[in-house]
């Protein structure tokens, strides 16, 4: 098994040199725990599993003709919106077969909220999040990690490269601004 700080290089040589093609092979393992993170919080009988979140998103990644990111940071930021438009537009798709449309809003904590996997409520929280990411890029950016990717603060320090300090803070003012937006 490879050491994670040699897998961490390898991503990040792989990135420098544009190998999209020897990407997928090296990060599948880790995109997949992270959908696994993700579809562990959604309802038993979702129709997606964490290996279609996972080939869904890497189609849209690979699809991106602008793909050019910088560092493992930046693409597992983009995996994370990856696999939260996935989820969405999954979502609006059930909402609008099962009700024919009209968003409903409902107060609730944000954590639970996202981990509901009512479509109505996944789509109300992605609005909410795009309106915070307006407001406050970073604090969005960790709200995605935490709410998407379902990483734990450590975890989002590492991958944004900030303290957990930082990421503690940002993400009490995402959840409450997110419980605001969503009330």
């Amino acid at each position: 098994m490879e050491d994670p700080s040699e897998a961490r290089d390898r991503v990040t040589r792989i990135l420098g040199e544009g190998a999209w093609n020897d990407l997928l092979p090296v990060v599948y393992d880790e995109l997949r725990a992270l959908a696994q993170r993700r579809m562990g919080g959604e309802r038993s009988e979702h129709t997606l599993q964490a290996t279609a979140l996972v080939h869904e998103a890497w189609l849209r990644l690979a699809g991106d003709d602008e793909m050019e990111w910088s560092s493992r940071k930046h693409f597992f930021g983009a995996a994370a919106r990856a696999m939260q438009r996935v989820l969405v537009d999954h979502a609006r798709r059930a909402k609008a077969d099962k009700r024919g449309g009209g968003a409903a809003r409902v107060t609730i904590s944000v954590m639970e909220f996202a981990g509901e996997g009512d479509p109505e409520r996944l789509i109300a929280l992605n609005d909410a999040t795009e309106r915070l990411e307006r407001e406050d890029a970073r604090a969005a950016e960790v709200a995605r990690l935490r709410l998407y990717a379902g990483l734990e603060v450590a975890d989002v320090a590492k991958a944004l490269s900030v303290s957990e300090r930082t990421v503690a803070r940002e993400w009490a003012y995402a959840r409450a601004r997110l419980a605001e937006m969503l009330a």
